[in-house]
């Protein structure tokens, strides 16, 4: 009898190319950007189904079964099913997402809604995230279709909407777990399909998104000792607030296990002010930014000790440091103190993957075999939707095949190469788990 591998054989490069140049040619519409972009995932799906549909059991044409689930017009989710013979026994590849973020064809050097092609390079938006791996995915649904190999395990795609936006919710996994379709995925490994550069990533960081609003007190320039300068308030008091987040969020022993490429990190990424003159002292000033956390720390525990930091220097803000001789933040003669407001937006959690679960184990074992050499790493970029994953008892591992570089880029690309070991990584996998 042939093996799992000589059955399921090596990606086709033909079949693969065309139905990513589908895929691409709709993601223009798949542009996740609430409210202006509402994506059409079904778009995707069509050419998903076009695919699959005839080796289903829908058409008779073969033994999938496909189940399209729709929340939300026009934005459905689809999963696929091809049955073992082992009641119970089951993985899953979950998380190629049918949306993308947003391309503005003025920045690239080609069109990024079209596929264009050179040599190993395939190019387009969606190519590394995730399009590319909804596309990988397919075509291996496609051959378990169509060789029909015994198998013991059932194997399962879900490839879903809404993964590059939570503004909206109950599209996608979430509204899938929500109402128990995916409840049979916990008896097996589920592998995350979302990553890239092939190696398992095994760790990502929790987010806390964030303001802090400074007031102060306009006035001229000319007259700086009878002003609380907002800009300078805002400096100092961030400085405190950053040194003292690091104070106590330290980088810990676990990241050096999981192989973080940062720890934990707080830091200012947009900073505004309501206008004014060169010559007048700001009143008012909003700095914004995120957390980046490792996911051994708490996201409340952070959440709460900034809260404590503001508090702290609003009551002791004439302890701050300023900035030159008339530089204050206290006009006692006019009683007004500056004053600092944090405020948090929907903050997520980190996820660290179970490195003793099987799953872990086979995608080590199937990367080395197939890569050459296998370093799984952990990155405090965010996937918010793994952690409720884990959290509701699914052993969630992560992989894939796109190029990080390019990940969110101009100039997305993925090489064929790199999804062609894709394609036998799983292969092993599913031979791996018959044992």
């Amino acid at each position: 009898m042939a093996s799992v591998q000589e059955t399921l054989g090596d990606l086709n490069r033909d079949s693969f190319v065309g139905l990513l140049s589908k895929l691409i040619g709709e993601s223009k519409f798949v542009q996740n950007n609430p409210p202006e972009l509402i994506p059409e995932e079904d778009r995707v799906v069509k050419h998903v189904l076009d695919s699959l549909l005839p080796y289903s059991t829908t058409t008779g044409g073969g033994p999938l079964l496909i189940n399209h689930v729709t929340y939300f017009p026009g934005r459905g989710n689809v999963v696929v099913e091809y049955p073992g013979t082992v009641p119970g026994k089951i993985l899953s590849f979950v998380g190629c997402h049918m949306d993308v973020v947003t391309a503005n064809p003025n920045d690239w050097e080609f069109d990024p809604f079209s596929l264009s092609i050179d040599g190993d390079k395939l190019c387009g938006r969606g190519t590394t995230d995730c399009l590319g791996h909804v596309a990988l995915v397919t075509e291996l649904m496609k051959k378990l279709g169509e060789t029909k190999p015994k198998l013991k395990s059932t194997v399962v795609a879900v490839f879903i909407a809404n993964e590059e936006n939570s503004a909206i919710s109950g599209v996608g996994v979430d509204a899938l777990v929500k109402d128990g379709l995916l409840n049979k995925l916990k008896d097996g490994p589920l592998f995350w399909i979302d990553t890239a550069d092939k190696h398992p990533c095994i760790g990502t960081g929790g987010m806390i998104p964030g303001k802090l609003k400074v007031t102060g007190k306009l006035f001229h320039s000319g007259l700086a000792h009878k002003a609380i300068n907002a800009l300078e308030l805002a400096m100092e008091a961030l400085k405190e607030i950053q040194l003292r987040f690091y104070r106590d969020f330290p980088p810990h022993p676990k990241e050096q296990v999981y192989g973080f490429a940062t720890p934990s990190t707080m830091k200012p990424t947009q900073w505004s002010y309501p206008g004014g003159g060169i010559n007048q002292i700001p009143g008012e000033c909003t700095v914004s930014g995120d957390v980046r956390l490792t996911p051994f720390y708490n996201v409340k525990d952070v959440m709460k000790k900034l809260q404590e930091y503001v508090d702290d220097i609003n009551e002791n803000i004439e302890k701050l440091d300023t900035r030159g001789p008339v530089s204050k933040y206290v006009l006692p003669d006019e009683k007004l103190r500056g004053s600092l407001a944090i405020s948090f937006d929907e903050a997520t959690s980190g996820v660290a993957c179970d490195l003793n679960s099987r799953g872990f184990h086979v995608l080590c074992k199937a990367t080395e075999e197939v890569v050459g050499h296998v370093k799984p790493y952990s990155i405090t970029g965010t996937l918010p939707l793994i952690r409720e994953l884990q959290e509701e008892g699914f052993d969630v591992q992560t992989s894939g095949y796109g190029l990080m570089a390019t990940y969110h880029a101009k100039n997305e690309y993925c090489l064929f190469t790199d999804m062609s070991q894709g394609y036998r990584v799983f292969v092993s996998i599913i031979s791996q788990l018959e044992d």
